[in-house]
């Protein structure tokens, strides 16, 4: 409980400064809300400033910033200017899609990455070995939103198997098993595009923990009392080699709910990060504000369950 108590002190601190800093940085940028709020055409002056004092838009940004930080903290995250209605209200009905979206991403990430790393580390100088770190390395290096244009130009535009946009079919899913199947292939490309980075981290992380542990007096040890070579691998290797690969699918956990902005406007995706990404063309900024903050507590949460799952691993890591 100590070992939480001070995870969660030091969190408190990290998350104030984040919310500072997103407000600073978002108020310094270029552009003005009230053209949102007003509209393109002329507005007297009078009805501009009437807008200003309504928002609070005409305070100095450290009158404002106090302000927001005490409508943060009583679970206020304002109003959207641009779909004129509460950002809460407006996330919450996001929210499902994107968890949908990165949950699965990430894991058919970690359970693809952590099988071929244990492949390319069983048949180490193998064929098999040098192809997954081909795909390790190209995964690593392609961007995903590049990759998602790719497989809607093979899946969807030229073999024509998948739909490219959207989460369902504008004439509505099919009901029971049915449509469940159906929206699977609306969820299969975005998901695919968004894991194969996190996949090919995943997958070199655990090929270099297995291959340290393979080595270890205790598998060689394991071997000669006759165990197979899938209690060895799993129970004894995988077991043993889990600590790094555990920390590095949790710290990912916040960057590919960060990283979906692109992957979920480059297949229509209805989540929080085509939110994103549409508030930052309107110049919304308190829905942009809110959504930065979401990801940053995803984050702390994520290190915080991370480090929980590592402590319980290797009771040493509280002593450090």
């Amino acid at each position: 409980m100590w070992f939480v108590a001070r995870r969660l002190l030091h969190a408190v601190p990290l998350l104030f400064c984040v919310v500072v800093l997103n407000f600073v940085l978002i108020a310094a940028t270029p552009g003005d809300p009230v053209t949102i709020l007003v509209g393109d055409f002329p507005a007297p002056p009078g009805y501009v400033e009437q807008v200003k004092r309504e928002f609070g838009l005409d305070q100095p940004i450290y009158v404002q910033l106090f302000r927001y930080l005490g409508h943060v903290l009583t679970g206020d995250l304002g109003y959207s200017f641009a779909n004129r209605q509460p950002v809460s209200t407006l996330i919450l009905g996001r929210l499902a899609a994107t968890l949908e979206l990165t949950l699965t991403a990430l894991l058919l990430a970690s359970i693809l990455g952590i099988i071929l790393g244990m492949l390319a580390a069983r048949w180490r100088g193998s064929w098999l070995d040098s192809g997954v770190q081909g795909v390790a390395s190209a995964g690593y290096s392609i961007p995903d939103f590049w990759l998602g244009q790719i497989l809607i130009l093979i899946f969807s535009i030229w073999l024509g198997w998948l739909p490219s946009q959207g989460n369902m079919s504008v004439r509505g899913a099919p009901e029971g098993f049915a449509g469940f199947l159906d929206h699977l292939r609306y969820l299969l490309l975005p998901a695919l595009a968004l894991s194969f980075r996190y996949l090919a981290l995943i997958a070199r992380i655990t090929r270099a923990a297995m291959l340290e542990v393979l080595s270890a007096d205790f598998i060689l040890a394991a071997r000669s009392r006759g165990a197979t070579e899938i209690s060895i691998m799993v129970g004894h290797a995988l077991r043993n080699a889990a600590a790094p690969v555990i920390t590095v699918i949790g710290y990912n956990l916040g960057f590919i709910l960060a990283g979906s902005a692109l992957i979920e406007t480059v297949f229509g995706w209805p989540g929080i990060g085509r939110l994103l990404f549409d508030s930052i063309s309107r110049r919304d900024y308190p829905v942009m504000m809110a959504i930065l903050l979401m990801v940053s507590v995803t984050v702390v949460l994520a290190n915080l369950a991370t480090d929980i799952l590592h402590r319980m691993i290797d009771p040493r890591v509280g002593d450090r």
